[in-house]
């Protein structure tokens, strides 16, 4: 749930007045964690929508040249060497097909 901009601006002032952070989340009806997110936000009264980060950056071809060079990799050895995690490589590695058996692919 998206609260207002006049809610925020209100509560924070309140907690600028002096008055508690639990006082505050029972006087305005909202959550500890949302407060403590409000408090540490750089600009408190923007609304960050959720949604992906940025673009994905694993190159499926580039890593299955990797594979083929370096086949005795780690998963981990391999998201360092490409800047993303390792769940990207596992998940990249399931699309292409590549399991961690050597004998199955040649």
């Amino acid at each position: 749930m998206a609260y207002s901009s006049d809610l925020r601006k209100r509560v924070l002032a309140f907690i600028e007045a002096g008055g508690k952070k639990t006082e505050a989340c029972r006087q305005f009806s909202i959550a500890r964690a949302t407060l403590y997110t409000w408090l540490n936000a750089e600009d408190p009264l923007v609304r960050k929508k959720p949604g992906p980060r940025g673009p994905r950056t694993l190159d499926l071809h580039a890593l299955e040249k990797h594979v083929a060079d370096f086949p005795d990799e780690t998963q981990a050895e391999r998201a360092s060497h490409f800047g993303v995690s390792e769940f990207c490589i596992y998940y990249a590695l399931k699309t292409l097909g590549i399991t961690r058996k050597k004998n199955t692919r040649v």
